[in-house]
């Protein structure tokens, strides 16, 4: 027996306009209607989003314990958060709850569950990421399907889950891979708002970003303006309600993610870690300088230049910064081709009515991208390639929406000549890209060279494409446009990645920028390159690689060494990279790697608050995510926090607390020369040296802190 659902409104692609109509009720199981999806999508519709979704999940899961404990930076805290529930709350490197990670806790939540679960290894620790990225695309696929066509959907999710940078972030244990999730589920929420102007929606999608800021602070804020805009243009309600509604947007946003603030702050600091990447203590120290406005005008006090930015510090700024060697390969694949599409898309619509939805739809996916672009573009302050994977949702949305709204209109001579224009710039810089990696597959860029071209010209000259010869010929467009990006794509899942600053593509892509070595290598190659330079020493001063830089932290000329090593070796292992079983000191970007001996020595340690203390939190790292023993990270990430001072470390040291420090050669932190920040840890290392004996145990040269009188 046929049942019918109440009507349900749909809008003229070309006109806006609502009209109803009545869809049968299959009576099918919730298994069929799980594989064939609505009824009034084609047969084809709900195998191909299962077939993206799940071989989304094959590529980013793959091989993914090879990476073994990727940031150990993060690690280490996933560690101290599965051992007390204060660590976790705050988000603390270690059990002992001596300093908190430089970043609100959020994201280590997730892998924290996943470790109590499932026990702390690389695979508790990673595959939370991959499933997000998973969950990401889904959620793309519903917020485009919502207005526009399938193919628009799955075009969506195919150009986003094949960024080269996505793969990388959805397989690595930093804090964008859930910050872009909640970032795309907020802009679902605000789809849904923009068809019904239900507070509910306006509600989810604050909850949403405010949760993204507990991920990554105040990046998650740059997808505000964009969505306030996009409601407050083309929301339902009359123009009261609609401000309202973009007030409470703000509001629950600040609720959703001040909480965690609040508590932090109100919390006595005596019975809390110490705020890490604060100069003071403070969250709001961290929030506005460090992690904050510092970002966009340099001024970073704690970071690893000090203060005000050096000229070139963080590589060259301006508009064409996502496409520069440094950041090109990673994300601008088809940043071209959306920026185009954005452009004509807004003209296209400018005469709708004013709730037009694809309109709305352009000024919320292209407001994210320009707006996100521009801070990434113009920011003087620290910035690294991986933070672009933030664009890939919105480069994902534009391309999908505009290629396919254009795709429909194609009999209009303006639009072929669209149309081939962005095939052939597509096209085109893709060559330019590939070509920065000359001996890798240069077979490739001709191909999709000479290949889009050839399309380019079909499209803009064919006026009758129909049937079987237009499908063809959009197939080939798409598998042109997207093959360059899916082989980085590929080169970045089959390498294991390592250290704090990786980078996707094949391996010579991903050292451009110069610095201390290659970036985003297999364990041991050699992690983490400051930009600004095609040379090795890419730091100001240049230099060779290891070879430290002004005011270095201790031992960062094994940054480009046996440090990574460490880093990307599996739980419990003996290590795989360079100087495993021989005790590598960690560094700025990478953790240490200690061998058998340094962590039963270790874990043979019962009683102490902290088994040992080390400067820099990559170095403590690494020993204790090997012995489970709790490792104090004098300075946290950096070395640069003033904490503990020298006064603090000596009462420790007398109540026994800490049993022994690790030394890393040299002294001071990685802040300015003569900085507070360096002064503190050096001031640390010259009393333990003058005040107690060297012992090397398995290459590592260590202070028993015990035997103080």
């Amino acid at each position: 027996m046929t049942t019918v659902t109440p009507p349900r409104l749909e809008e003229d692609p070309q006109t806006g306009a609502s009209t109803a109509s009545v869809l049968p009720d299959r009576g099918r199981s919730r298994i069929g209607r799980l594989w064939r999806g609505p009824d009034s999508d084609p047969s084809w519709v709900r195998p191909a989003l299962l077939a993206l979704l799940a071989v989304t999940a094959i590529l980013y899961l793959w091989g993914l314990g090879a990476s073994g404990w990727a940031n150990s930076y993060y690690s280490a805290a996933v560690q101290a958060g599965t051992k007390s529930w204060k660590a976790f709350f705050f988000g603390s490197t270690d059990a002992s709850n001596f300093i908190t990670v430089d970043k609100t806790p959020a994201s280590l939540w997730v892998m924290e569950i996943s470790g109590r679960i499932f026990g702390v290894n690389a695979w508790s620790v990673l595959v939370p990421q991959a499933l997000e990225g998973v969950a990401a695309v889904a959620f793309l696929y519903a917020a485009i399907k919502r207005r526009f066509s399938p193919a628009a959907a799955l075009f969506a999710g195919v150009v986003f889950a094949l960024t080269p940078v996505a793969a990388l972030m959805f397989r690595f244990n930093n804090p964008d891979a859930l910050l872009v999730l909640l970032l795309v589920a907020g802009a679902y929420t605000l789809t849904r708002a923009l068809e019904d102007g239900r507070t509910r929606w306006i509600v989810a999608t604050g909850a949403l970003v405010g949760m993204g800021f507990l991920a990554k602070e105040l990046q998650a804020f740059l997808v505000l303006p964009a969505f306030g805009l996009a409601y407050l243009l083309a929301g339902p309600p009359r123009l009261a309600r609609r401000v309202w509604h973009v007030v409470l947007l703000g509001l629950t946003t600040l609720v959703a993610g001040g909480w965690w603030v609040a508590i932090a702050q109100l919390w006595p600091a005596s019975s809390r870690p110490y705020i890490g990447g604060s100069q003071n203590n403070s969250f709001w120290n961290v929030l506005f300088g460090y992690n904050g406005f510092g970002r966009l005008t340099g001024n970073e006090s704690g970071s690893v230049g000090g203060g005000a930015a050096a000229t070139g510090r963080w590589g060259p700024t301006g508009l064409t910064r996502m496409f520069n060697a440094q950041f090109g390969g990673q994300i601008s694949w088809l940043l071209p081709a959306a920026l185009l599409l954005l452009v004509a898309g807004l003209a296209f619509t400018a005469t709708r009515a004013r709730t037009d939805r694809t309109r709305a739809a352009l000024v919320l996916w292209g407001g994210w991208l320009v707006i996100t672009g521009l801070a990434f573009s113009l920011g003087q302050g620290i910035i690294h390639e991986y933070y672009s994977v933030a664009l890939a949702p919105a480069i994902g949305a534009i391309v999908g929406i505009g290629a396919t709204m254009f795709w429909a209109h194609r009999d209009h001579p303006l639009v072929r000549v669209l149309l081939g224009i962005t095939i052939a710039v597509t096209s085109l810089w893709s060559y330019v890209l590939l070509r920065r990696t000359p001996d890798w597959l240069p077979l490739l860029r001709s191909v999709v060279l000479i290949g889009g071209l050839v399309v380019a010209a079909v499209v803009a000259i064919s006026p009758g494409l129909r049937g079987r010869a237009a499908v063809a010929v959009a197939t080939g467009a798409v598998l042109l446009g997207m093959s360059a990006p899916a082989a980085y794509t590929l080169s970045t899942v089959r390498q294991p990645h390592s250290g704090a600053l990786p980078t996707a593509g094949p391996g010579r892509a991903a050292g451009l920028s110069g610095g201390f070595g290659p970036r985003g290598t297999a364990p041991g190659a050699g992690g983490g390159a400051f930009p600004g330079g095609a040379g090795a020493g890419g730091f100001p001063g240049g230099g060779a690689p290891g070879g430290g830089f002004p005011g270095a932290f201790p031992g960062a000329g094994a940054v480009a060494g046996g440090g990574a090593g460490g880093a990307g070796r599996a739980p419990g292992s003996a290590g795989l990279g360079p100087g495993a079983g021989a005790g590598g000191i960690g560094g700025l970007l990478n953790g240490s790697t200690p061998s058998a001996a340094i962590t039963e020595l270790f874990r043979a340690s019962v009683g102490f608050r902290w088994t040992a203390a080390a400067v820099g939190a990559n170095n403590a790292a690494g020993y204790q995510l090997a012995s489970g023993r709790p490792v104090m990270a004098i300075g946290g990430f950096n070395g640069t926090d003033p904490e503990p001072s020298l006064a603090q470390f000596q009462e420790y040291v007398r109540a026994g607390d800490i049993h022994y420090f690790i030394a890393a050669g040299g002294g001071g932190g990685v802040g300015a020369p003569g900085g507070t920040s360096s002064s503190t840890s050096s001031a640390i290392t010259q009393w333990v040296e003058e005040n107690f004996t060297a012992r090397t145990v398995g290459g590592t040269t260590i202070y028993d802190l015990s035997s103080h009188s």
